[in-house]
């Protein structure tokens, strides 16, 4: 598949993964999340790059799934829907399963899908008026992509219950406090920043930083399929109910 979204620099050991559609807040498209899914498995199989950092535009991380690209899941055989729900899920299981050390940037917005793909980074930066959002509760969603239990292992269930129910906005040093963030830099450096400790991590011995990347996942993410597992199949189910319906009605009103 040719790129049409995403660019990939490699500088030595440490590898940059751009993303930007130049509309929409940068938000998730079908292309997109494709895209993200390939680069990250190519990425499986490279033994020369030892930390990938994801970033997005330099304006904004990502406004999470497209809203006007969410309408075409509805489209063809039940096998081809139930596919198109699941991408994300493939995009976010790839990244988690890099060998590589990744750490996400984000400037400005993560919302949705924009903060569940830099759940299964390893670390994140974010610029110091970037903030974290996850709306799926108020538009009548779960939160899928495999995010709800990552999330879990980092801030804990009742803070993970607080961001997904209350669905209040979270600015970056919150994040940082609840253990969301490794770093708070100045805006416009998140990307520089999570580079500098890309590259701390590519000096590190290879074979000893992927084992202990690799056991920690495995310790932490024991339980996280089985967790999480049916989550886009819960999304589709979620997004055809009438209280669903009434709650996207709501919020786009609200937007409007």
């Amino acid at each position: 598949m040719a790129l049409e979204y995403v660019i990939v620099e490699k500088e030595g050991p440490v590898a940059l993964v751009t993303f930007d559609r130049q509309k929409n807040l940068n938000a998730f498209n079908a292309q997109l999340i494709l895209e993200l899914t390939q680069v990250a498995r190519e990425f499986h199989n490279d033994l020369e790059t030892r930390a990938v950092v994801l970033t997005g535009s330099k304006k904004y991380f990502s406004a999470g799934a497209d809203i006007e690209d969410m309408g075409s899941r509805g489209e063809g055989s039940d096998l081809e829907k139930r596919q198109s729900y699941f991408r994300g899920v493939r995009l976010c299981e790839a990244w988690e399963a890099m060998p590589q050390v990744t750490i996400a940037a984000m400037e400005k917005i993560a919302v949705g899908a924009g903060v569940a793909l830099p759940l299964a980074c390893d670390w994140r930066v974010l610029g110091e008026s970037c903030y974290l959002w996850v709306p799926e509760v108020k538009i009548g969603l779960n939160l899928q992509w495999g995010a709800l239990p990552r999330l879990i292992n980092l801030v804990g269930p009742a803070r993970a219950k607080r961001i997904c129910i209350l669905c209040e906005r979270m600015d970056a040093e919150t994040a940082l406090a609840w253990g969301l963030a490794e770093e708070v830099v100045p805006d416009g450096e998140a990307a520089n920043s999570a580079l500098e400790m890309a590259q701390m991590a590519a000096d590190m011995p290879a074979i000893a930083t992927q084992m202990v990347k690799e056991a920690v996942n495995a310790t932490t993410g024991a339980l996280n399929k089985a967790a999480s597992f049916a989550d886009a199949d819960q999304s589709w189910l979620s997004a055809i109910s009438t209280d669903a319906q009434a709650a996207r009605e709501r919020f786009s009103r609200s937007k409007g």
